[in-house]
Formats: structure tokens, C-alpha cells, sequence
């Protein structure tokens, strides 16, 4: 199953997206619904799947990109958040802020939170996860390394594309993960390369903080980053879940960001 969140008749309303048609839903995928007709797919204006209260980040979970980076092996996840402000839907514009310097590309896994999660175990996890999603971790690399944190680097508006949807039925132990900027392959790499899995991930951000409904964690981004310039159309491609693209621009061009 594919849970959308489109644009039908001026309302934000979900559906569940098979090859050709979308099958409108009384209300969010985390509660109860009923079906409300059917829309083809080709003709909907899709939107973010999910509207999170955070998105929470995993840095440094793939041995290659460590290496790039030049960090230490962590010996438990490094988490950080993005703001809601920064998430985007597919085929929205990034962003490049006037002034940031360079600005990366950072594919990766995106898990999407089903129901209230605290304190769970990597096994109970699994229960509170509705479905995975593709993401793009955008960063101000220049102001990462002069800040020595990464909030303001991760958390500008637009940074923070998901999409196309969220896919319900996906093993995401060895999935394939591609980011190509101008149909070129930058990254690839396979979900299996993970420092830590994705329910470890979300059982270890749930000891920290409380997960709700809608919220999203970040898995990681594999080796292979790069910069992006205006005109580039960026695309996260992951095996069974589907693509995310977006193109990018001056911030000046940015117009009006929506999820």
C-alpha cells in the first residue's frame, strides 16, 4: 500500500495510490477511515505524505560516508532534528539561501511513524512504523563546519524533501538507494550497509523523545555526497518505495514553499 496526501477540490486529503488510481480516505492513515471515491493518479497534484512535528536525523550511519566526512566510527547513533518548516513535497523547489555557500544532496531512508512511540524496544519498533518514505537531507555544508553543529546548516526552509508517499509493505533491511543529480548517479549504496537498522534507529530515538503519528527518522546518508547548483534537478531513488524529485533554485526564485 501507498498512503498519499494530494491536493482534490482546494483540500489536503490522503489516499491510498496503487499503479493508476488513488483511492480517497475519510481521514489521516493513522485512524480510522473510510474510502471516498477515486481519482486517477496521473492527474493529482501530490504533496508531502506526511505533515511531521519533527523530523529526527541520523548522521554518520554508512561506513563510506563516515570516511568521506573524516569522522570516528560512533558508537551509538548521532541524532539531530530539522525543523517542520524545512519539509517539502516532491517536485517542490529547494532552495539555496543567498550567502550559504555550498549546499549538498544528502539521500537517504525515511521512516515514517505510525502511532505514539516511548521507550520502545528495536522488536516493538517494528509495530509503530506505518511505512517508508524517500528523503533528502539538504545541507549548507560550508556552515556545518563553521558552526561545529548542524542546525542551522540542516534546518533552512525547503531543506528537507519527502516523498512521493509512504509504502506500507517494505522490508527496508536491503534496499537499494540511489541519488542522481541531472540523471547522474551520485550515490548508491544498499539500506544493508547501515551502522544501525532502521527499528534500532527508532527505538533509540524513542528513549529520547516521544514519536507521534506523522513524524519521520532520518536513517542516513551513504557516501557519494555532492554539491548542488540552481537549475540541477536532484532525484532519491529507493528500491520498492519509488522516486523523489525536486528541482532546485536561488532562494530569491524560491517562491511560496508548501508541503
Amino acid at each position: 500500500m501507498r498512503v498519499v496526501r494530494l491536493l482534490h477540490d482546494g483540500d489536503c486529503r490522503y489516499g491510498l495510490a496503487d499503479d493508476t488510481s488513488i483511492t480517497l480516505i475519510s481521514d489521516e492513515p493513522f485512524a480510522e477511515w473510510e474510502p471516498e471515491g477515486v481519482v486517477p493518479l496521473v492527474a493529482a497534484h501530490l504533496l508531502c505524505p506526511v505533515t511531521p512535528t519533527k523530523v529526527v536525523c541520523v548522521g554518520l550511519n554508512y561506513r563510506n560516508h563516515i570516511a568521506e566526512m573524516g569522522h570516528e566510527t560512533p558508537l551509538e547513533p548521532v541524532i539531530f532534528i530539522k525543523p517542520s518548516t524545512s519539509v517539502i513535497g516532491p517536485w517542490r523547489h529547494i532552495p539555496i539561501p543567498e550567502g550559504v555557500g555550498r549546499v549538498d544532496y544528502e539521500g537517504e531512508l525515511g521512516v515514517v511513524i505510525g502511532r505514539r512511540t516511548h521507550r520502545v524496544s528495536p522488536a516493538q519498533a517494528k509495530e509503530s512504523v506505518l511505512g517508508f518514505v524517500c528523503g533528502n537531507d539538504v545541507t549548507a555544508r560550508d556552515l556545518q563546519r563553521i558552526d561545529g553543529q548542524w542546525s542551522r546548516a540542516k534546518g533552512f526552509d525547503g531543506f528537507c524533501p519527502l516523498g512521493p508517499w509512504v509504502a506500507t509493505d517494505v522490508d527496508p533491511s536491503d534496499l537499494l538507494i540511489e541519488t542522481r543529480v541531472n540523471g547522474e548517479i551520485r550515490q548508491s549504496a544498499r539500506t544493508s550497509d547501515m551502522l544501525f537498522d532502521p527499528y534500532t534507529l527508532v527505538s533509540f530515538v524513542s528513549n529520547v523523545m516521544t514519536l507521534v503519528p506523522g513524524d519521520v527518522v532520518l536513517t542516513g546518508t551513504p557516501g557519494g555526497i555532492g554539491p548542488l547548483v540552481a537549475d540541477d534537478c536532484v532525484e532519491v531513488r529507493i528500491e520498492g518505495i519509488g522516486s523523489l524529485e525536486n528541482d532546485v533554485v536561488c532562494s530569491a526564485n524560491a517562491g511560496i514553499l508548501a508541503l
